[in-house]
């Protein structure tokens, strides 16, 4: 097949072409030279790019109403972007977790690191939740539905339309069902715990699979504990699984009564239900209340939302960083074990790292950093690109 004729867009000679060629898969606004002509492509439209000499780049999916103008789509300037492509790229990412996982729970496409820009896919065994986070996928929704009924056998497809992205790319917000139905959250096996994920109602999809490994790690540090702290636990990802390895009893704090009815949930379908507590409320305001009863626990886990979304909001984010590890680290028995996380793009590893280092110091602890870990590999990152490398996850040992 020919390849369609794609409009030209074009970088300005200012901008760094050699980025592009290099692996980097964005162009911001600023970078390009735009007209009547290229600010009247629809959203999600193909072009080509080329540099400031007119020299084809690669194929881009455009969006002139975002701060990301162009997005790499393909490196092959006359690729066709139809069905085809698209179920090639789809089978490929799912080629990976078939490879990591023994069953079908986990991210499924991650964006830009599976060379699909902006899309994001969880699957839940049958059921699947879609995020088009870019305009593209965005209108392609429909036909990327359609592909995981007809190659992957989904019974249900939920689109999940909310996050600060969608509203970055111009793209209103909404949850449905696309295809099939839902009879209420999905039970979700990892780390021979059940999960009960709220693919229409919950955080996020309902299910944050990236933290599989640090969960995995934390519940066999755990496994002779006498106690577990999870604070911002969602539906308890860290502390079912710490229940599930051995630990004695666990305490799982969480803002959100709908996440912590899950969480209970999940406690009875992983049979640790009479070991497993919740407190609901603001988690600052918990661990100082905890703090206030002199509770201590053998593992303390912090796994807060992003405190540093953007770069504007770093210095404060790094605070809050700063402000969790203190109040964990004091509610940290001698010996024990205490697991500070981040998903702040903004924030990298040496700025989360210090932030928390700061904090433990505060409380008068000593510690010891014993592993520094990141997301599975259902969530590859792409090199050139820092924000698909997200998470950050630090375990320490306090004296």
């Amino acid at each position: 097949m020919a390849a369609p004729a794609y409009p030209v867009v074009r970088l300005n000679p200012k901008a760094n072409a050699r980025a592009i060629r290099h692996g980097f898969p964005w162009a911001y606004d600023n970078e390009m030279v735009t007209d009547r002509r290229t600010r009247a492509l629809p959203p999600g439209a193909m072009a080509v790019l080329q540099d400031g000499e007119r020299r084809d780049l690669a194929l881009v999916t455009v969006n002139p109403a975002s701060r990301i103008f162009a997005r790499v789509i393909d490196r092959d300037p006359a690729a066709v972007i139809d069905r085809g492509w698209l179920e090639d790229k789809l089978t490929y990412a799912q080629g990976l977790r078939t490879l990591a996982y023994d069953q079908p729970f986990y991210r499924m496409v991650h964006a830009e690191g599976d060379g699909l820009p902006g899309l994001v896919i969880d699957r839940f065994g049958t059921a699947f939740a879609v995020q088009p986070n870019a305009a593209w996928a965005d209108g392609r929704r429909d036909e990327i539905a359609d592909i995981l009924v007809a190659r992957f056998g989904a019974r249900a497809v939920v689109l999940n339309g909310t996050g600060r992205s969608r509203k970055l790319e111009g793209l209103v917000e909404e949850t449905r069902v696309l295809v099939g139905a839902l009879e209420g959250p999905v039970p979700v096996s990892i780390n021979g715990a059940t999960y009960m994920a709220d693919l229409l109602g919950g955080q996020k999809t309902g299910l944050y699979y990236d933290q599989r490994p640090n969960q995995a790690l934390a519940a066999h540090l755990s496994r002779t504990a006498g106690s577990v702290l999870d604070v911002f636990c969602h539906v308890g990802g860290f502390s079912l699984a710490c229940l599930v390895a051995g630990a004695e009893r666990a305490l799982a704090v969480d803002s959100s009564g709908a996440a912590l009815d899950l969480a209970g949930k999940g406690a009875e379908a992983s049979g640790v239900a009479d070991r497993f507590e919740t407190r609901q409320g603001d988690a600052f305001a918990a661990m100082e209340e905890l703090a206030g009863e002199a509770s201590r626990f053998d593992t303390v886990i912090c796994d807060p939302p992003a405190f540093a979304p953007n770069r504007q909001a770093l210095q404060a984010g790094l605070r809050a960083y700063e402000r969790v590890a203190r109040l964990a680290a004091g509610l940290a028995a001698a010996g024990g074990i205490l697991v500070l996380c981040s998903c702040s793009h903004a924030a990298d590893l040496a700025e989360f790292r210090a932030a928390c280092t700061r904090g433990i110091g505060k409380a008068g602890r000593a510690a010891q950093l014993i592993h520094t870990s990141f997301a599975g590999p259902d969530h590859p990152q792409l090199p050139q690109l820092a924000e698909s490398g997200y998470l950050k996850a630090l375990t320490f040992r306090l004296a």
